[in-house]
């Protein structure tokens, strides 16, 4: 017999468990606003460090400086290289056209051989056009991370109608975008990154489940249940052994402590452990960021959250050599 006070092993809100099948997390939804602006941005995880910071929340620590665990992201200048038209149609929204910037070095980056055109398109059908989205590559070899492939992915646009999104790809086609130019200090950013990876393991581990007993069948790392006698069959929702790690993770409302361009003020003696020294620019984020070391990052607008932007008070930031 279960324990009727037990909770269930192993959350059904992450199920399938399976490795991830990219190292480019998928965003599924931005942030509605009526601005028009960039709602994304990318960069690669460098390592933590502690940040003391005066508490501007609701807290009983309100007012007073509080440290607490910061994670350190690169984000180097990222490359409007075209932007992208989509139609409503069933079952939801469809690309129409793509428009890629007339740039021969641009297109020598993302591999292309000519740029598509699809301006005619989408002048045709912009009363029936839902969204655009940018185009956009971050470039790898600028980092320390060692990567040498440009990463191209889609970022949201905001704006009151799709003509608006329309008129603000047509103003950044071709140039490069910096964090300043997307976030602010204080805002609230969500994270999505891949999980590391822990290859394949236990149900005690992976779901934490309890040990048996010593004397249940000279096992205790096993499940004692597959499930009831009937429905005659293992359901999907039985602890078992499998993947873990290496997760597509999306973490809400994440605040950002800082935004800098000089990695004096955050690189710590020596380094990061397995990164080395900052190139570009940097965000430090409260808290821990799914993944580890080098693992390509992606940031948009907080979909959870409608509080105001609060600059905050920073006071220290630890420069204490990583090497042990």
């Amino acid at each position: 017999m279960g324990h009727l006070k037990g909770h269930k092993r192993g959350s059904l809100a992450f199920r399938p468990r399976k490795r991830a099948s990219t190292l480019m997390p998928r965003i599924s939804s931005w942030a509605p606003t009526d601005m028009p602006c960039t709602l994304g941005f990318a960069g690669y995880k460098a390592g933590m460090t502690s940040v003391s910071s005066i508490d501007d929340s609701t807290a009983p620590s309100k007012g007073l400086e509080i440290s607490s665990a910061a994670t350190v992201l690169e984000v180097p200048p990222m490359t409007v290289y075209g932007y992208r038209a989509y139609l409503v149609g069933y079952g939801g929204k469809r690309a129409l056209a793509d428009v890629v910037a007339q740039d021969e070095k641009i297109l020598k980056q993302i591999g292309y051989a000519k740029a598509p055109n699809g301006s005619a398109a989408i002048e045709k059908h912009m009363d029936q056009l839902s969204d655009f989205t940018l185009l956009a590559f971050a470039n790898p070899t600028t980092t320390s991370t060692g990567a040498k492939k440009p990463v191209r992915m889609e970022l949201g646009v905001g704006g009151k109608s799709a003509k608006e999104k329309y008129d603000y790809c047509k103003t950044v086609l071709g140039k490069q975008l910096r964090v300043f130019d997307v976030f602010k200090d204080g805002e609230f950013v969500n994270v999505v990154a891949v999980t590391t990876g822990k290859g394949w393991q236990g149900a005690v581990k992976r779901l934490g489940v309890a040990l048996q007993r010593r004397k249940a069948t000279g096992r205790r790392r096993h499940v004692g249940t597959l499930g009831p006698w009937h429905p005659a069959k293992v359901m999907y929702t039985a602890p078992m052994a499998g993947q873990m790690g290496f997760h597509t993770r999306t973490e809400y409302n994440k605040r950002i402590l800082k935004m800098g361009s000089d990695p004096k003020d955050v690189v710590p003696a020596g380094g990061f452990l397995h990164y080395g020294v900052l190139k570009n620019d940097y965000v430090i984020l409260k808290g821990s960021v799914a993944g580890p070391v080098k693992r390509f990052v992606r940031l948009c607008k907080a979909t959870r959250i409608r509080t105001p932007v609060k600059k905050p008070e920073i006071k220290f930031i630890s420069l204490r050599s990583k090497q042990g």
